[in-house]
C-alpha cells in the first residue's frame, strides 16, 4: 500500500501531509485515520507509547469517546527526508460541558511507501470558556477553506 505524497518530502509535500493528516483526525473516524500509518507503527501520546493499527484504533476511539465536538489545526513546522514536524491545535468539550484547547507539536518518521511508521507527540491542554474557542466549523468534518491555519500566533 502506498500513501502519496512520498519521501523525500519538498515543503509544498510536507506541508500536503500535514493537511491530509488533519482531514482524517478532523473526521473522528478511527480506522480511516489508522490507515496512514504501517502495520507496526510506534506512537508516543503524551505518557501512552504503544505499537500497532489495531493499538491506534483502540486509543482513537477512546480519544474522541472523551473529546468531544474535537476540530484540529495541524501547521508544518519543519521537515527533512522522510521526517516531518507540525504544530498542533485543538479544541474540544469533555462529558461535563468543559471546553478545552489542546496545544503540541508531533514528530513524524514515515516509510518509503508513505505510510508513518513513527509518531511522538507531546501535548498541553488548558480549560478554556466557551466563549474563547476559535474553532467553530462542524464537527466532525474538515476544516473549511476559509479558516486559517495557525500562523505566527501560537497561543
Amino acid at each position: 500500500m502506498s500513501r502519496p505524497p512520498l519521501p523525500p518530502f519538498t515543503r509544498e509535500t510536507a506541508a500536503q501531509k500535514a493537511r491530509m493528516a488533519e482531514d482524517a483526525w478532523n473526521s473522528r473516524d478511527p480506522v480511516r485515520v489508522s490507515l496512514a500509518y504501517t502495520e507496526d507503527s510506534r506512537w508516543r501520546n503524551r505518557s501512552e507509547v504503544f505499537q500497532g493499527r489495531e493499538a491506534i484504533v483502540a486509543f482513537l476511539t477512546r480519544k474522541w469517546e472523551k473529546e468531544q465536538e474535537y476540530r484540529l489545526i495541524k501547521d508544518l513546522w519543519a521537515f527533512d527526508e522522510n521526517r516531518i514536524a507540525v504544530r498542533f491545535q485543538y479544541e474540544w468539550r469533555d462529558a461535563s460541558g468543559q471546553w478545552h484547547r489542546s496545544y503540541g507539536n508531533e514528530q513524524w518518521e514515515f516509510d518509503e511507501h508513505g505510510l508513518m511508521r513513527r509518531r511522538e507527540a507531546s501535548i498541553n491542554d488548558i480549560a478554556i470558556a466557551e466563549k474563547d474557542r476559535r474553532f467553530h466549523w462542524p464537527a466532525p468534518g474538515s476544516r473549511p477553506a476559509d479558516v486559517p491555519g495557525l500562523g505566527t500566533d501560537p497561543f
